[in-house]
């Protein structure tokens, strides 16, 4: 049964081409009273220009369980029913963002902790992490391009469609993002002291790299250079914190079955504000 559902956007991964549902942007964030909620399929670019809505925005759509995913968090969207409440502001308010994305929350320090109550009965498959130390930023060469075997497939729904719209307003929706052709990953230590790797898959990143590349006069170095300067070196000045998501196909069979869907970079409280962000009922 469709219910309506206000959320605070928070996580945006970087597109994916899916052989069924087209290009596809996995959202997630919290409702009104503090719990996790993702929505799943989301053809992003296929949304109406007001419908395509930024991170940290209230948005309200309606959407039912997904009983296909044991993920308790996971929805299914009515993507004709999405709205977004838009506020323009000149100034980013860190406190109130704060509030909203901590209230009832749990930040996790320890990852074995969390991937523990991933495993067993709660299935746990969003979560807050709040990393102790962060000891790299990794960068590594990825495959350029798309699996011909999806792009096949969206050539097929293209074609499928010929009969109700032009060659030109198939192509236009059917446009396939760029790939990004870097895998970016954080090295992190938990409260325990444990090194972990993990692989970053946030909007933000992708296409923050895009955009040095273009600044960068498409000199992939220099664009690389410029992403590690904001995720390693401006970050770690700041109060960082994970969105921590699973993938379904992976929950329950990868040892660590997380990566970083998105990240949350506060500056640092002050010593009167430290107690506010956490004490929240």
């Amino acid at each position: 049964m469709m219910e309506k559902k206000r959320i605070y956007i928070l996580v945006k991964t970087y597109p994916t081409i899916s052989e069924k549902y087209s290009e596809l942007v996995c959202t997630a964030g919290v409702l009104e009273d503090g719990s996790w909620i993702r929505l799943y399929p989301i053809p992003f670019r296929l949304l109406s220009d007001d419908q395509k809505y930024p991170k940290y925005t209230w948005i309200e759509v309606h959407a039912k369980r997904n009983t296909k995913d044991f993920r308790p968090e996971s929805y299914r969207p009515d993507i004709s029913t999405l709205t977004v409440e838009l506020r323009r502001r000149s100034k980013v308010d860190w406190d109130e963002r704060s509030r909203i994305i901590f209230k009832n929350k749990k930040v996790y320090t320890n990852l074995q902790t969390l991937i523990t109550e991933a495993k067993s009965p709660a299935k746990t498959s969003l979560a807050i992490l709040k990393p102790t130390k962060i000891l790299d930023f990794v960068i590594k060469p990825d495959n350029r391009d798309w699996d011909p075997k999806k792009l096949a497939s969206l050539q097929g729904q293209s074609q499928q469609m010929n009969l109700f719209k032009t060659i030109e307003e198939i192509e236009e929706e059917f446009r396939v993002v760029q790939k990004v052709p870097y895998k970016f990953s954080y090295v992190f230590e938990d409260d325990s002291g444990k090194k972990t790797k993990m692989m970053i898959e946030d909007w933000e990143i992708g296409m923050l790299y895009f955009n040095c590349l273009w600044r960068a006069n498409n000199d992939e170095a220099v664009a690389t250079v410029k992403v590690r300067e904001k995720y390693f070196d401006f970050f770690l000045k700041r109060d960082l914190y994970f969105f921590l998501g699973t993938t379904m196909k992976y929950h329950n069979v990868s040892p660590n079955p997380f990566i970083i869907v998105g990240v949350y970079y506060p500056p640092f409280p002050s010593e009167n504000q430290q107690i506010s962000f956490f004490d929240l009922t």
